[in-house]
């Protein structure tokens, strides 16, 4: 780690192992990888934390219906997750798994010392729960014998540990209002605030009736509350209780992307354990939406529930990629549908990108001797879209460091690209080739120029594909960050080229 760079530290939820991962997981997956990517490219240190969340009845019991152990089903549905993360091409420098003894150690002293601050009392909990969600519900909030979420309750009483979140109301509305930034999107803050100003119960953080989890320290016949035990993987990845460096210097950075239908445990329940440890709070709490399908909501009922491997299979990984950051506002609902997918894939990147990349490089290969060709003395329109090449990080960068508005970032690029593709059908240097050849290899050495930005920049979205471009142009590994976004990086004159193979081939539908 660098001491001279500033920290940046992403997580996904750690996802949980009651079945397998889907187009959901991707999502939040991909995102993350797409911010991790672009901020190490910016010249941060950057820490990525993915993993699963192994603990609680629903795991016992869909272990028990597989005839397998907890542990034996974990470790089987872990490894489903962990691979999906390599598939994606995801960067993350650490998995964590629930089930491991760092963070079963760093569960037990967090409530170790929730207890001695005061914050912790045995009582019996009486209310409605539901299993599928691992929570607990208000009276006013089960309708027709279900949660908000559909998921069926049952009535549970028995004798619980209890935290004293009543206590932290006041806290958590001043630190909301004293940090506008902590909860995103703004719609998401706005509902938050309006729960905890609805009044907080104190919450039940320990379970009897079952067995699968980490036990409370002292008191082995209760189970530590599945999202107290969840929520902490995000403090012993970084090797708490320890006073590590990554705990010092990456957890004040922390930047949690979430579903937002578990936006109230990381922003009122994860706060509130942090305060009551005095410990400090993460950055930021962002909340995307969810996918449908067609149109229609995911289910395992309705039977579509979208295998990403299916889309890898049919369209390829990096269109994927681009497609689920392109195609909905990062923090609103999106559908994938088959027709947006093969759009997406045909217009943005078969058209505007692919065809700008193959018939630039095709002509200089065949033209120019597969050389860089001479800059020559640049015009004005040269000048005019370099400077936007060289400039395109200066645009984004707030976009993602402050917004995480990655479906702009990628419109933002797009329209680069389509000032390059306007830029070379106004010079049209196969025309210049017969009039005037030096004018010819300034206006392709331009466009190579726009062309290695944009694979710059378009790389955390795209890692595969552009770096496959980067080989083409033959730039180092080491001039693959956005501080190469300059003059000074420039393509030299007269270097070689490889012969240029298409990116994005355009997807035609097979005929029955």
């Amino acid at each position: 780690m660098s001491p001279n760079k500033k920290n940046f530290y992403i997580t996904t939820p750690i996802y949980y192992v009651n079945d397998k991962p889907h187009i959901g997981h991707a999502y939040t997956t991909v995102a993350c990888d797409v911010l991790a990517r672009f901020m190490s490219m910016d010249g941060y240190n950057v820490k990525f934390l993915t993993g699963t969340d192994e603990h609680g009845q629903k795991v016992e019991q869909s272990a028990s219906l597989k005839g397998k152990t907890p542990q034996e089903f974990t470790d089987e549905i872990s490894q489903t997750f962990r691979k999906l993360a390599a598939d994606l091409n995801i960067i993350a420098d650490d998995f964590i798994r629930t089930t491991e003894e760092r963070h079963k150690e760093a569960v037990k002293y967090l409530w170790t010392t929730l207890k001695e601050k005061g914050y912790i009392y045995l009582g019996k909990y009486a209310g409605w729960y539901a299993i599928r969600d691992e929570t607990f519900y208000k009276e006013d909030e089960i309708k027709d014998g279900k949660a908000p979420t559909g998921a069926p309750v049952q009535w549970v009483e028995e004798p619980s540990y209890f935290f004293k979140l009543s206590a932290f109301e006041d806290r958590l509305l001043r630190y909301y209002e004293e940090h506008p930034d902590f909860i995103a999107p703004k719609s998401r803050m706005n509902e938050v605030k309006r729960f905890v100003q609805g009044g907080l119960e104190d919450l039940s953080i320990s379970r009897t009736t079952f067995s699968w989890g980490v036990p409370v320290p002292d008191d082995p016949e209760h189970i530590v509350y599945v999202w107290l035990d969840a929520l902490t993987n995000y403090i012993s990845a970084l090797g708490y209780p320890e006073e590590t460096e990554d705990f010092r210097s990456m957890w004040p950075e922390a930047l949690h992307i979430v579903g937002k239908d578990i936006l109230r445990f990381h922003a009122i329940f994860w706060p509130a354990f942090l305060m009551a440890a005095d410990l400090p709070l993460p950055k930021k709490v962002y909340a995307h939406g969810w996918w449908t399908n067609e149109g229609e909501k995911i289910s395992k009922s309705l039977g579509n529930v979208i295998n990403p491997y299916d889309i890898i299979e049919t369209y390829g990984l990096d269109p994927m990629r681009y497609f689920l950051i392109r195609a909905v506002p990062f923090g609103l609902d999106g559908d994938f549908s088959k027709k947006g997918m093969v759009d997406r894939l045909n217009s943005d990147l078969a058209n505007d990108l692919g065809n700008l990349v193959q018939r630039v490089l095709s002509f200089v290969y065949k033209h120019s001797e597969a050389k860089v060709p001479n800059k020559g003395a640049f015009q004005a329109s040269d000048k005019e879209i370099l400077e936007d090449a060289y400039s395109i990080v200066e645009k984004v960068r707030p976009l993602i460091s402050e917004n995480q508005a990655l479906h702009k970032y990628a419109e933002v690029v797009w329209q680069l690209i389509s000032s390059a593709n306007r830029y070379i059908d106004k010079q049209q240097p196969w025309n210049l080739r017969k009039t005037d050849v030096h004018r010819m290899e300034t206006v392709l050495y331009t466009l190579l120029e726009v062309i290695r930005c944009l694979a710059l920049v378009i790389k955390p979205i795209m890692p595969g594909s552009m770096d496959k471009l980067m080989d083409l142009l033959h730039i180092p590994e080491e001039d693959r960050f956005f501080r190469a976004l300059c003059e000074q990086y420039a393509l030299q004159e007269g270097a070689p080229l490889s012969k240029p193979e298409g990116l994005f081939p355009r997807y035609v539908e097979e005929k029955d």
